[in-house]
């Protein structure tokens, strides 16, 4: 009989896909859910209670911008009446004094606020929307209500140079944490990819800027780096492994291992409206598939790291070989990974595509054609 997995201790509770950015690096994916196939209030409480009791301890409340739905303070009280942690995920745009009173009200404990530049026209231009200063607004209304603030950047090639003043902004603002994340190469991040990535000696002047604040800054402001996968040879674990420490509703339902496994074929993923929140995590195919270690092909079966980073993404091995079982090719052992190699080489070279802005509306079919 096989053992049942430990329960998970997070839940990125996607609210919507709908959002008033139009960011090229946004990781949702190319089909969005409507927003008349979105969960009501009342059907997340029920998520949110069975998260409970599965385990669940934290909740990110996010999208899309989670502000648009007009009823995300009963959600909020849904998740505090179960007794799961609630931060929100937000662009800052739509966030009112009163907004925030009536949120926090319903038990709403923190925010991290999304930041895609320090330079204000800079950071419109990459959001496709004039939003930094509705962001600066967010920041001071979350700090006066007393609410711990984290602030998270998406990084590629055309903010890491920023990245001293993105964290001087951080402090301005008053914010307990900032997040800096290597841009992860999935939905309109894939489709931008030549677009985004970033060149060695970005990267290399981002790393030593980093080493440089945590000096400066420790006890006073923390920062966490999510290192690019395409870079330094070594694969990431998948989620801190896949159907292991964490889980992901989507806007309509479906529960998945990671925001992006809705692109593996063969997947087969189940809605909460149709199975109970521990049958998904316990005993459906999505997040038994690649759990643990004995699906694993070689090199990583015999590898030393197998228990570490679990054969590193799925979801980024499918799209960078089309076969989601294969080693992940950010590894240096992957057989594909000279296919990555080549990809980051090209990064130095001129001649970018332009950046293809998020679109609500956009399939599949339109966005090959972009």
């Amino acid at each position: 009989m096989t053992p049942k997995p430990p329960p998970p201790w997070a839940l990125l509770a996607e609210l919507t896909h709908a959002c008033p950015l139009h960011c090229g690096y946004c990781s949702n994916p190319l089909e969005l859910t409507r927003r008349s196939r979105e969960l009501t209030a009342a059907q997340w409480a029920d998520v949110f209670r069975q998260a409970a009791d599965l385990g669940v301890l934290q909740t990110h409340l996010s999208g899309g911008e989670p502000l648009l739905r007009r009823d995300l303070e009963a959600v909020v009280t849904g998740a505090e009446k179960s007794g799961v942690y609630t931060q929100l995920v937000t662009s800052g745009s739509g966030l009112t004094g009163e907004r925030l009173r009536s949120l926090t009200g319903a038990g709403l404990r923190s925010v991290q606020l999304s930041v895609q530049h320090a330079d204000p026209g800079t950071s419109d231009r990459i959001a496709g929307s004039r939003a930094f200063a509705a962001k600066e607004d967010a920041a001071t209304l979350v700090r006066e209500a007393g609410l711990p603030l984290g602030v998270n950047v998406v990084l590629h090639r055309h903010n890491l140079d920023a990245l001293d003043a993105l964290v001087e902004l951080a402090l301005r603002w008053g914010a307990d944490r900032i997040e800096l994340a290597n841009t992860q190469f999935y939905g309109w991040g894939l489709l931008n990819r030549e677009a985004l990535m970033p060149d060695r000696e970005q990267l290399a002047r981002a790393v030593e800027s980093v080493t440089g604040w945590r000096e400066r800054l420790e006890g006073r402001l923390e920062i966490v780096w999510v290192a690019p996968d395409y870079f330094d040879g070594v694969a990431k674990p998948c989620m801190g492994g896949w159907g292991a420490v964490s889980l992901t509703v989507a806007p309509d339902g479906t529960v998945l291992p990671c925001p992006a496994a809705a692109t593996l074929p063969g997947l087969g993923p189940v809605n909460v409206k149709d199975r109970s929140l521990r049958w998904i995590w316990e005993e459906s195919k999505a997040f038994n598939l690649y759990r643990g270690t004995d699906w694993m092909p070689s090199p990583c079966r015999s590898c030393d790291r197998r228990d570490q980073d679990f054969g590193g993404c799925r979801c980024q091995a499918f799209a960078l070989t089309g076969d989601a079982t294969r080693t992940d090719p950010a590894c240096s052992l992957s057989p594909d990974h000279a296919a990555l190699t080549a990809l980051t080489g090209r990064a130095a070279d001129g001649g970018r595509p332009a950046l293809v802005p998020r679109r609500p509306t956009v399939g599949p079919r339109a966005a090959s054609r972009a």
